[in-house]
């Protein structure tokens, strides 16, 4: 085979930090290359650097494509020669149709006037090629985020590709969505193109990628070839951390104690359609010390429950008793439910998480501002040694807690987000997909994190659309379809098949 790509000795220094050391990645015309490291490995910068986001010049090394080495001096010189990213945060824009997001850049046009009927005609097509029955002129926000995710690959379709880079696609999609995409994607190879898929879910990088090349620190640590077959996922992760993971969630012996939260009739209607009923009489309870897993396809109802019972932050005509400790609390307001001891760990942490422009000190302090203030006014030496504390305790990795929140790696995000909860001292804590989007050796920081907060006695509740995740960590798993609870099982008598069979049976 032929290389269509090769970055040679490619190293990228930013003030204080060397985050690309003398890398070396190769891509072949027609395969699908992974590309896998810890979060901070350099996985995005060398596709930034790739996709002329970091143009010719502020970094050091060579870019050869079709054998001519390339200078790029933004993304519009890569992507003329066929080289399109799409990253994890989908660049849609939600009140534009379909036909309108795929074309935005680049409509075909008569006379100087944009064709219409070439546009609507162009999409379709492509819409086909990716699987998407959808109309063109659907809009974007009434589409679900697998749908999202394709109308991105139709729109790098539209611009002629021919290496497709791929940041974290799966992320936010369930197995269906993933199992799709990811077939979607053996399709391209099948026709020609070549894929560089970068991701954490490493089961399925071992099941579709030609070879997986390992950053780790900034450096190649070896690149892997799966033509005998797919590489096991102990053996990726022992060349990413350095390290053996021997067990992938941290042993836990739980001490669980008597009910502390318990919701009982729980409903909600949808925030638009006032007649759609989405949460129906939900009767929930955990316990001290106990960590209890909500598990359920996308659309179940999950992350609605979760924020309706966190001050109605989803939903409208909200109905039922929440009590703590045995006592009915008001959880209608977000203020009163961190006044009752609740807190959320909401999925979307570069949304709604966190003020990325911020630094991690005022992140940490966010949700807690009267702890850190003397009459009405921020005492910054308390602030900073409340953050210096969470920074210490929490191991984020942050040159100080004056770095902005958004220049910090997936793992160190989710950290400080957290911290930001565990400042109001909650006796409940939701965490909503805890670990999405961030690499094995994060996601056993944060799963030992969870196991600490419930050994002090705290009550979590994890929703995770990963079943092995809640498998290993969790002492219940609830199981929600449609809007309600629909099974229930403990840690020793849980399995991913009784898991799913509880969710088919009912969707039936």
């Amino acid at each position: 085979m032929n290389a269509i790509l090769e970055m040679r000795g490619i190293s990228k220094s930013f003030p204080g930090v060397k985050a690309l050391s003398d890398v070396n990645f190769t891509v072949e015309e027609g395969e699908i290359h992974a590309l896998v490291g810890e979060n901070g490995a350099g996985k995005s910068t060398l596709m930034e650097v790739l996709s002329g986001v970091y143009p010719h010049g502020s970094y050091e090394g060579a870019i050869v494509f079709d054998g001519e080495e390339r200078r790029f001096r933004d993304i519009n010189d890569s992507e003329a020669l066929g080289i399109i990213i799409i990253h994890q945060e989908l660049a849609l824009i939600p009140l534009m149709s379909i036909a309108e997001n795929i074309f935005l850049a680049n409509p075909p046009s008569r006379f100087g006037v944009i064709d219409r009927d070439a546009v609507e005609r162009r999409s379709r097509q492509l819409l086909a090629t990716v699987g998407l029955d959808e109309k063109p002129d659907t809009l974007i926000t009434n589409l679900g985020v697998g749908k999202q995710q394709l109308v991105e690959i139709a729109k790098a379709l539209s611009k002629k590709v021919r290496l497709l880079i791929l940041d974290e696609p799966t992320a936010s999609l369930n197995e269906t969505d993933s199992a799709a995409l990811l077939e979607l994607l053996v399709e391209f190879r099948a026709q020609g193109m070549s894929a560089i898929l970068i991701s954490h879910k490493l089961n399925e990088v071992a099941r579709v990628a030609n070879r997986i090349t390992v950053l780790r620190d900034g450096r190649t640590v070896d690149t892997l070839d799966c033509g005998g077959g797919p590489v096991e996922e102990d053996r990726i992760i022992r060349k990413m951390v350095d390290r053996d993971l021997s067990h992938r969630f941290p042993h836990r012996v739980p001490e669980i104690g008597d009910p502390v939260f318990a919701v009982r009739n729980w409903s909600v209607y949808h925030p638009l359609h006032a007649d759609r009923q989405v949460i129906k009489n939900v009767n929930f309870h955990v316990r001290r010390g106990e960590i209890v897993g909500i598990a359920g396809l996308m659309g179940a109802g999950r992350t609605e429950f979760a924020m309706s019972i966190f001050g109605g932050s989803w939903g409208r005509n909200i109905s039922g008793h929440a009590t703590l400790q045995g006592r009915e609390v008001d959880v209608s307001t977000v203020d009163r439910a961190i006044d009752a001891g609740l807190a959320y760990v909401t999925e979307d942490r570069k949304q709604f998480g966190l003020l990325l422009a911020s630094d991690v000190r005022k992140n940490i302090t966010l949700a807690n501002l009267d702890a850190v203030a003397s009459n009405w006014i921020i005492d910054d030496v308390r602030e900073l040694r409340v953050a210096s504390d969470f920074r210490s305790r929490m191991r984020i990795r942050c040159h100080d807690v004056y770095q902005e929140a958004g220049k910090l790696s997936g793992g160190n995000q989710q950290k400080v987000m957290l911290s930001k909860w565990l400042f109001t001292d909650p006796q409940v804590l939701i965490m909503d997909e805890p670990t999405r989007g961030i690499d094995v050796g994060a996601k056993y920081e944060i799963y030992c994190i969870i196991n600490e907060l419930a050994d002090a006695g705290k009550s979590v509740i994890v929703i995770s659309s990963e079943l092995p995740e809640l498998l290993g960590i969790c002492d219940r798993i609830c199981v929600m379809h449609e809007g309600a609870f629909v099974g229930e099982f403990a840690k020793s008598e849980a399995t991913q098949e009784k898991i799913m069979r509880a969710i088919m049976r009912k969707g039936d």
